[in-house]
């Protein structure tokens, strides 16, 4: 079985997506061989070392026609990869799969935004011939309608909801961050399309009015958690506009997404861009409070109903401070319900596995 997705160590949230497929098949199949076809190989044979590892990127349609003729199922996912510009990359690669009758399953995929006419055609041509199509959130699935996609498409959820935690060193925090004081991650990236109308210096600054807010509203340090490593510039572009810097730190290390999981047990609440940042920090039972950039994050915050402010505008620090200050008041309340919600979340998220599983089954007795 072969798995491609954005896999090879560029973004934590990723690689969270394929430790977890990867310990839900070996769960449930533990004899199935994987090839996995990553951006960066070393990265991956190195973070498994229990499958084999193939590239897709800068190599021949040939050799990887050679890779795919091995297979008895590919699977396509999960995660944000049916994209303007970037889908049709990944879907050329299914194509070459399909043409030699590789079964192809697409495994809770992230699609929108889908206008581009090229990877809009793709995705109705190469989608139509798989044969099962999961994504992980409704928006998802009212892209891929929009671009004209009209197989069956079923909501499942993220497979990072199953990862598990792995142990985070809590001394990194303890040498680095003030002490005495709570502790509060946030996560930042690029502006995004929520925030396309502010310059760079108005979204840094932004960011920074909420971070001294954070911190001098309840007595906290503030923790910057890089979901890759472009990250690392916009957190120190933040860092540089606050006028209380010396509370906050940005963490720096080569980490494990399940670490970066069991980082968030040491935080007493989140605030964040990054999808699987927040995800973590459900999983983790602290408050969160999404900062909206792209659609992903709304519809998870909506289905764990976490607190989303409407827009990234420089108008609206005043609204984003008050929303930070009502979280941390609402926390006690809000927390049982969130768990509820993320429960039931997880049991959705495997639902995609048992039908991967079911198809393998298929796929060993047609052969």
């Amino acid at each position: 079985m072969g798995v491609l997705g954005s896999y090879g160590g560029c973004n934590l949230g990723d690689e969270a997506i394929l430790t977890s497929i990867l310990a839900d098949l070996r769960a449930r199949r533990p004899d199935v061989d994987v090839l996995v076809f990553s951006r960066e190989p070393e990265h991956t044979a190195d973070a498994h070392p229990d499958v084999e590892v193939a590239p897709w990127e800068g190599v021949s349609r040939d050799r990887t026609a050679a890779e795919l003729q091995r297979l008895d199922l590919l699977v396509l996912g999960g995660g944000g990869i049916l994209y303007d510009t970037e889908a049709r990359r990944y879907l050329r690669v299914v194509r070459t799969a399909q043409e030699q009758r590789v079964p192809v399953f697409g495994y809770a995929l992230g699609a929108g935004p889908l206008t581009e006419e090229i990877d809009c055609a793709m995705a109705r041509d190469v989608l139509a011939q798989a044969v099962e199509v999961t994504v992980r959130d409704e928006e998802s699935k009212v892209a891929l309608e929009e671009a004209g996609v009209t197989c069956r498409v079923s909501v499942t959820a993220d497979p990072a909801l199953l990862l598990a935690p792995e142990e985070f060193d809590a001394g990194l925090l303890r040498d680095s961050l003030p002490a005495g004081r709570r502790v509060v991650g946030m996560s930042v990236r690029e502006p995004g399309r929520a925030a396309q109308h502010l310059d760079a210096d108005g979204y840094h600054q932004l960011l920074a009015h909420v971070g001294d807010f954070i911190v001098h509203r309840l007595d906290a340090a503030l923790l910057f958690v890089p979901m890759e490593r472009s990250d690392i510039r916009h957190a120190h572009a933040v860092l540089s506009r606050m006028t209380a810097a010396e509370h906050c730190r940005v963490l720096h290390g080569e980490f494990r997404p399940g670490q970066i999981l069991d980082l968030m047990k040491h935080l007493d609440l989140a605030v964040g861009m990054r999808l699987h940042f927040l995800m973590f920090a459900a999983l983790a039972g602290v408050p969160l409070l999404a900062l909206p950039y792209a659609g992903k994050v709304f519809d998870f915050a909506q289905r764990i109903g976490a607190p989303v402010p409407r827009g990234v505008v420089r108008e609206a620090a005043g609204p984003l401070l008050a929303q930070v200050d009502r979280l941390w008041d609402e926390r006690p309340q809000r927390l049982e319900e969130t768990a509820s919600r993320v429960a039931a979340l997880k049991q959705r998220a495997t639902e995609t596995g048992r039908r991967l599983g079911a198809q393998l089954d298929r796929t060993k007795v047609a052969a």
